[in-house]
């Protein structure tokens, strides 16, 4: 579990990143500068998330309930950032309808993480 966690966290990183670069190099002569926004908000959310989600590899053996965590950071970036940058690209604007839903998995998973945290305390 650990090693996918790694995994998953490194390569969303790694597109976070690379996605950033083209938004800032590439997509800013292509597209209005408040979908620009949008995407640049869709990079740093992944990111955040990418980090969580290492943290998360780092944790998982302390309790298994992290692994839950993890999940719902990766289902989010996916949800949430996935769909900012269809609608900053296309400028479609369907694809906001799904952006909550991913804002809810991050929500989740850091409460996953908040509650297995205090779990762990009090079991030690």
């Amino acid at each position: 579990m650990k090693r996918t966690f790694l995994l998953l966290g490194s390569l969303f990183a790694f597109f976070g990143v690379a996605l950033g670069a083209f938004g800032a190099h590439g997509l800013k002569q292509f597209i209005a500068p408040e979908a620009l926004a949008v995407f640049e908000t869709a990079v740093r959310y992944q990111m955040y998330h990418a980090f969580a989600i290492l943290i998360v590899a780092l944790l998982v053996d302390l309790h298994p309930r992290m692994a839950l965590a993890g999940r719902l950071f990766g289902l989010g970036i996916l949800l949430f950032s996935g769909s900012l940058y269809v609608l900053a690209v296309t400028g479609i604007r369907s694809f906001g309808y799904v952006t909550p839903f991913g804002g809810f998995c991050f929500l989740a998973g850091w409460w996953v993480l908040f509650i297995t945290a205090f779990k762990i305390k009090k079991e030690n």
